[in-house]
């Protein structure tokens, strides 16, 4: 919950700003079993309704589950990005995270159903199945204090949480699945589980003869080779529970997904004890059953003349935008996301394929990549970036190359040109609502048209190529999706009645652009349950089939009066292809396996959830009024911990307090050293730490640490001390961000330097400060497993005072990397320099060197050999000086991925190698040094429990000095999470 917290501070300075800081606090709506805490004012409104919600989907969880929650499930609704999402955990304490915007409903990935209904349903299907407990599972959380979260500094919390809260330890798959699969039906059949887009998918699939995964396969290679990335958890996941329900009941999948008393805690060992089989078997026979049950559909599509294409290249290109085409050069623009790219705005060739990277985009969105709009006689494509947060407005001159940013943290999307003034128009999202903007050259503002309702939403706008019409998918709180037909000069005088509209029902009403006689519009609609390509005329206001797809269209272009653009769906993504125009009088309907789920079980119609109004909320709150962390804080755990101090080991108690949402926090952990050999003020070791929104205190005695025990770095440390820390972050625009920490720290009863384990101090006391700003502006493809290319630097200044003398210090670094040709590699270039202003021959004014760095059993950073102070090929400290230079070339390589690779509770997912070379300079009185290597690493991740990450990295190095051999050193470590 670290992050949480600075993701609120990030809100609170960054975008309210310190002048307005006032204006704006978290209050909490509680009830017996809820604290709603959100952001006053902006967010009253949506507090009651959301509350609401919540309350009608934890009866229905106590319904299906017996979930009954001990104490308060917290829920923060906040509005840090512009499109809606959710997040849930039960460890330490259930918590709900809601981002209030509108959802995207590209190619129908989420549900039409009113998103805050939706996201509550989903979210709290997670909390039951992970949060549900037999008495076994209780008496360990009274032993422990409540659940315990497994933390990377006491790694005995791994065997802790598994016993308070087993049901966490389950994949993705598992997790997304089953809610997925419970929303659709809590929805009265909208969702996911009945959705076209999943048949679609795995239509595709048996038509191609593509690849299955089976469970083991799905969470590694499969969640990384695949442009949908994590989002075949919720494919693959809600498909698998659906056939269960088919083959064997809704009650079944209730029973596996349950923890009654004398159930399993491990799932897998659930599903055997449920369905009499083991979870392989039972996934293979729906792969089979998968594959029948597509091929009827497809011969169901065959029944009638399936429409012919052509595609315009042989490169999937994952997801795409919307796409331009520039009639004269026969040119189509679009943003790109696909493996081993960084996403970009790309200039696909009609004529011969050929694809042009134009300019990356920062942030970009899963499927809709960007919002994409283009002006033709300018040349200028304007596009989005910072598409998970708030949107920035770009233009990019196509002529020169060059972009601008016109609008910082606009909000915008959906954008698209009025030709006829040049004026871009879009939709912004703010609080909640959406509001459609129109935004006059030259882009420096926007102009407000008309803010919708809660839960109303207009996407993919077009406009006539007359500038007199403008068109808008649009979504009613209901799930009623349409499209509409206005008029622009009716929209500026302040009216919003359409001039025409054509209803769709729960299917939405796709990419639908003006034709250039602008009279008529070409979409795409999963009217049938395959997405085809629709013409809407509209002096007759009928609709017209104009493709019989077997995967699905999307996206239309009018190419001439007799050839349409459409995006194909494919595996690999998204293809361009070029269609006939042609009315189609038949298309045959597909099957949906949800609905042959309801037919054969009509008792999930039964789960549906009541309408929110119900809720007689004014009966059910206890308070409404400002949330105080401070008077939150309770104690979240308290357990057994084992830490290693100097070659000893000690036995002793670790216990947390923070408040729900972890806005302040205090650690407390004290051992006792039971070897005899140290001296009687050595044995007892503690630590206090306080943490609220970037402030930290840190008290040690005899600081003691568990991975201390697994050397050769150790960080235990003789004395005492007390540390003040403050961070916060002067710049957060993902993935660009810089930080300011600062530090002071008094320590007493020295019998070494404190940074350094291997040097003894000459003091027994110091005092020392520092101040640190560091910059990042680092980018990645989609599927990589490192980063790829972008820059990083970090400056550090402080002092020692030290018997009375005051040591200035400074360092810094830079690390530059670069995209190689194959996917997946880079090469960096990481750079630093430092020095100290003392007595050379004093351990508090020098610098040392030596060592990968990594324990056997470690936590933290995996490849240690990148910081400052490493350099292996030599022993840890082993080389000093007042002043350095360092420099490391490194290669990454691409990623080995394993399909197969261990058990579904213990598995390995990828291998990432990687070589260096380092060159080291000290300068110590004028005699200058010299120090090299060359070495590899190689990390294989791993996973234990199917969600604890663990590390394992195999490296080796060569060490030399002076131009003479050094040292040769191996490194075998273990991360932990």
């Amino acid at each position: 919950m670290k992050s949480l917290s600075r993701r609120i501070l990030v809100f609170a300075v960054l975008l309210t700003g310190p002048t307005t800081l006032h204006a704006v606090e978290l209050k909490a709506l509680e009830t017996d079993q809820l604290r709603l805490i959100y952001f006053d004012p902006t967010e009253t409104y949506l507090a009651p309704y959301a509350a609401r919600c919540f309350t009608n989907s934890l009866a229905s969880q106590k319904t299906r589950f017996g979930f009954d929650p001990e104490g308060k499930i917290t829920v923060l609704m906040k509005d840090f990005s512009d499109y809606g999402n959710a997040a849930a955990g039960a460890v330490p304490r259930n918590t709900l995270l809601v981002d209030i915007a509108p959802v995207s409903f590209a190619y129908e990935t989420f549900a039409p159903s009113e998103r805050m209904f939706t996201l509550m349903n989903h979210e709290l299907v997670h909390v039951a199945t992970m949060d549900q407990a037999t008495s076994t599972d209780r008496a360990f959380r009274k032993i422990f204090g409540g659940k315990v979260a497994p933390v990377a500094e006491h790694p005995e919390s791994i065997l802790y949480s598994y016993l308070t809260a087993p049901r966490t330890a389950t994949p993705r798959w598992y997790l997304e699945g089953s809610a997925v699969f419970m929303e659709t039906w809590m929805a009265g059949g909208l969702g996911r589980a009945q959705g076209a887009y999943d048949e679609m998918v795995f239509r595709s699939m048996v038509r191609d003869n593509a690849h299955f995964y089976d469970p083991l396969g799905l969470v590694s290679e499969g969640s990384r080779i695949d442009f949908q990335v994590g989002v075949n958890a919720y494919l693959y996941g809600s498909r698998f529970i659906s056939y269960l329900a088919h083959e064997y009941s809704p009650e079944k999948v209730i029973q596996w997904l349950t923890r009654p008393e004398g159930s399993e805690r491990y799932y897998s060992k659930q599903f055997e004890q449920v369905f009499d089989k083991p979870l392989e078997q039972g996934w293979a026979e729906w792969i089979a059953f998968e594959k029948q049950f597509q091929q009827a559909n497809l011969e169901a599509i065959r029944q009638y003349p399936t429409t012919e294409y052509r595609d315009v290249t042989s490169q999937g290109l994952g997801s795409v935008s919307r796409a331009y085409l520039d009639p004269e050069t026969r040119t189509l623009y679009a943003g790109l996301r696909y493996p081993g790219v960084v996403a970009h705005l790309a200039a696909l060739s009609l004529e011969d394929g050929k694809i042009q990277r134009l300019q990356d985009i920062k942030s970009p969105l899963l499927y809709q990549v960007t919002s994409l709009a283009f002006d033709a006689n300018t040349q200028t494509l304007f596009y989005t970036s910072d598409n998970q947060a708030f949107r920035d407005l770009l233009a990019l001159d196509l002529k020169t190359g060059k972009q601008r940013t016109l609008l910082k943290d606009a909000r915008i999307g959906e954008m698209v040109l009025n030709p006829a003034d040049r004026s871009l128009w879009g939709v912004r999202q703010a609080n909640g609502l959406a509001t459609l903007v129109r935004i006059p050259a030259p882009y420096t503002e926007w102009q407000q048209v008309r803010t919708l309702s809660y839960g109303e939403l207009m996407y993919d706008l077009d406009i006539s190529p007359d500038g007199s019409l403008l068109s808008s998918s649009f979504g009613a709180v209901d799930g009623d999706q349409s499209l509409r037909i206005y008029q622009v000069d009716s929209l500026l005088a302040g009216e919003f009645e359409p001039l025409a509209s054509q209803d769709f029902g729960s299917a939405a009403p796709e990419g639908f652009v003006f034709a250039p006689g602008g009279r008529q519009l070409y979409g795409s609609s999963y009217f049938t349950g395959v997405s085809n390509i629709f013409r809407y005329d509209l002096d007759s206001k009928s609709l017209d089939g104009m493709s019989n797809a077997e995967t699905g269209f999307f996206r239309p272009l009018p190419v001439d009066e007799n050839t349409l653009l459409v995006m194909r769906y494919s595996g690999k993504g998204f293809l361009p292809a070029l269609i006939d125009i042609k009315v189609l009088e038949d298309l045959s309907p597909i099957t949906f396996l949800g609905a042959q789920v309801a037919e054969k079980h009509p008792v999930v119609r039964e789960w549906s959830v009541p309408s929110p109004a119900s809720v007689p909320l004014d009966t059910l709150v206890t308070s409404d009024d400002v949330y105080s962390p401070l008077g939150e804080m309770s104690l979240e755990s308290i357990y057994p911990v084992l830490q290693g101090y100097k070659d000893t080991t000690a036995v002793g108690m670790h216990a947390r307090f923070s408040d729900p949402i972890s806005m302040h926090g205090l650690e407390i952990t004290a051992s006792y050293s039971v070897d005899g050999s140290l001296e009687s003020d050595e044995r007892t070791h503690a630590r206090i730490l306080y943490e609220n929104m970037g402030f930290s205190a840190d008290m040690r005695y005899n600081y003691a640490d568990f991975y201390d025990l697994f050397g050769p770095t150790k960080t235990s440390l003789k004395g005492h001390s007390l540390t003040l820390g403050y961070e916060r972050p002067l710049i957060y625009d993902k993935p660009r961000r810089m930080d300011f920490s600062s530090e002071i720290s008094y320590y007493g009863g020295l019998d070494r330097v404190p940074y350094f384990q291997d040097v003894d101090a000459t003091f027994d006391k110091m005092t020392s400060g520092q101040l640190s700003l560091a910059y990042e502006n680092v980018n990645r493809s989609l599927g990589s497993v490192d980063e790829e290319k972008g820059f990083k630097w970090e400056t550090v200044i402080g002092a020692n005072s030290v018997n009375n003398n005051l040591i200035p210090f400074g360092y810094a670094r830079l690390d530059a990397g670069f995209e190689l040709p194959v996917k997946h590699t880079s090469l960096w270039l990481r750079s630093f320099a430092g020095a100290a202003n003392g007595d050379s021959a004093d351990p508090f004014a020098n610098f040392y060197f030596g060592g990968f760095g990594n324990n056997y059993v470690d936590h933290r950073e995996i490849k240690r050999y990148r910081e400052p102070f490493a350099m292996p090929g030599f022993q840890i400290n082993e080389i000093g000086g007042p002043r350095f230079a360092k420099s490391i070339l490194e290669v990454n390589l691409p990623p080995v991925l394993f399909k197969q690779a261990g058990t579904p509770g213990f598995f390995s997912t990828w291998a990432r190698p990687a070589v260096f070379a380092t060159a080291l300079v000290t300068d110590t009185d004028s005699v200058r040094s010299t120090y090299r290597n060359v070495g590899f690493q190689v990390d294989f991740q791993m996973f234990v429990l199917s969600r604890l990450e663990m590390t394992l990295s195999v490296g080796a190095a060569r060490g030399y000095s002076d131009d003479q051999r050094g040292e040769d050193e191996f490194m075998l470590s273990l991360k932990i999470l």
